[in-house]
């Protein structure tokens, strides 16, 4: 396995009752079979009630807005929806949610696990769909941001600030989430605009038209992901990147998922606990889009070969591979999705 994790490392309220007072007293039942039938329909009826408003209970107050751009350079669809908890009244950053290649990404704001998120953490969501315009070959064109479908986001953002009067989120910071050639996407987005993300994810993508990237983008912390039963291009594609960037001081760690395919898998939930370690360090409030750099030595290093993590104390040793991790509690988040274990919460 190309990433071994550390053997060493460190260490609501009641439910409402439903109150039931007097039961209503009926006589002169002409049988037992009618009686058995009105029980029936009674708790049909209680029951329907119920998972009514269960239903509602999973449903998060929140407003959301569309917008679209024509076609352009390197796509031809460009379609947007913004998501936001109504009780925020400011917005810190905005969670950009990329699905797979060609994939409608809109319906991914209505995501419990992210909506959740955005409302402790004073964030909005936008969910993309990207899809290409005809043309030879399986590589998404889209993904090649800088040629029309990253100003497309850019636009969109804008536009539902107004939409949405919230002003703050047409330059509001940037988390980019994404899985496959929503990865590729996120990674070409930060080396296009690195002063927009806060941090990124690449998640089992597979084409990249960026290698080495520009010092400002190694400066956005990073997650990208591979699964261990994913395609071994894939892998190499990704592993490779992150060797090359990572050997010039990026701000990055490669988690390998054991198990898993070309997959979500358990990415989703460890990028969540990344997020909000970045939110903390690198964003402060809605009036200040401004982000806080970071460096080396402000985080955790994990070593990649020798199975272990350790603050850092100076500039990487060349000749081995090391991740990157904001905070020890994010280090620990990679160990446990290395070793299969639950995440510590």
């Amino acid at each position: 396995m190309f990433l071994r994790t550390s053997q060493e490392l460190g260490s609501a309220g009641s439910a409402n009752r439903l109150r039931i007072g007097h039961r209503p007293e009926v006589k002169l039942l002409p049988t037992r079979r009618l009686s058995r039938g009105i029980r029936g329909a009674i708790w049909f009826c209680f029951i329907l009630l119920s998972l009514g408003c269960v239903a509602c209970a999973q449903v998060l107050p929140g407003k959301s807005f569309d917008q679209a751009a024509g076609p352009g350079t390197n796509f031809e669809t460009a379609e947007f929806r913004l998501w936001y908890p109504v009780q925020v009244k400011s917005f810190r950053a905005i969670l950009v949610l990329v699905p797979g290649s060609n994939e409608d990404g809109r319906s991914d704001v209505n995501d419990r696990f992210w909506q959740e998120f955005a409302s402790r953490h004073d964030v909005a969501l936008i969910g993309c769909h990207f899809a290409d315009k005809p043309h030879d070959g399986s590589v998404e064109n889209y993904a090649n941001v800088a040629q029309g479908s990253g100003q497309a986001l850019v636009e969109a953002l804008a536009s539902l600030s107004t939409q949405s009067d919230h002003p703050e989120l047409a330059n509001a910071p940037l988390l980019l989430w994404g899985f496959s050639a929503g990865g590729e996407f996120n990674y070409e987005f930060t080396a296009w605009k690195p002063e927009r993300v806060a941090a990124f994810v690449v998640n089992k993508g597979g084409v990249y038209f960026s290698a080495l990237l520009p010092p400002a983008a190694r400066r956005v912390p990073g997650l990208l992901f591979v699964g261990e039963k994913d395609l071994e291009w894939r892998k190499r594609i990704i592993t490779g990147l992150f060797a090359l960037n990572r050997r010039e001081d990026a701000l990055w760690a490669l988690v390998e998922e054991p198990g898993v395919g070309h997959a979500v898998g358990r990415s989703q939930e460890m990028a969540a606990i990344f997020f909000d370690a970045i939110l903390s360090l690198r964003v402060g409030a809605a009036s200040a889009p401004s982000l806080l750099k970071l460096d080396e030595r402000s985080g955790i290093i994990g070593e990649l070969t020798g199975g272990s993590i350790e603050p850092p104390t100076g500039k990487p040793d060349p000749n081995r591979l090391t991740d990157w991790f904001p905070t020890e509690r994010v280090a620990r988040a990679w160990e446990s999705i290395c070793r299969g274990a639950p995440l510590e919460r």
